[in-house]
């Protein structure tokens, strides 16, 4: 049997499969532009949501009055969803690799 010797030396450790150093940075252009289309549905969503209170009619405080606009399609149902789709959009650009 012949005894099989390697000389390894600490200076040598980590040289061979070094990854060139050009481009760093993770997230590209692409990323950028798939965060940027989130946060504007994001803002578009939390817009569509303001509104007067509950108890405002036509811009004061009135608390013997129940404003029913609360209640609105556009605060209840559309906006909400224009913010979940702008956090998916959001969780598809960090995730999205960079081609």
């Amino acid at each position: 049997m012949s005894k099989k010797t390697t000389n390894f030396s600490a200076s040598d450790f980590g040289r061979e499969n070094k990854a060139p150093e050009e481009n760093t940075f993770y997230f590209g252009a692409q990323n950028y532009k798939w965060m940027l289309i989130g946060l504007v549905f994001i803002l578009v969503g939390f817009l569509l949501m303001m509104g007067p209170d509950a108890n405002t009619v036509d811009g004061k405080l009135n608390p013997n009055v129940w404003n029913d606009d609360v209640f609105s399609i556009r605060r209840i149902r559309i906006a909400p969803l224009f913010i979940v789709i702008g956090f998916a959009i959001e969780v598809y650009a960090i995730l999205k690799r960079k081609k």
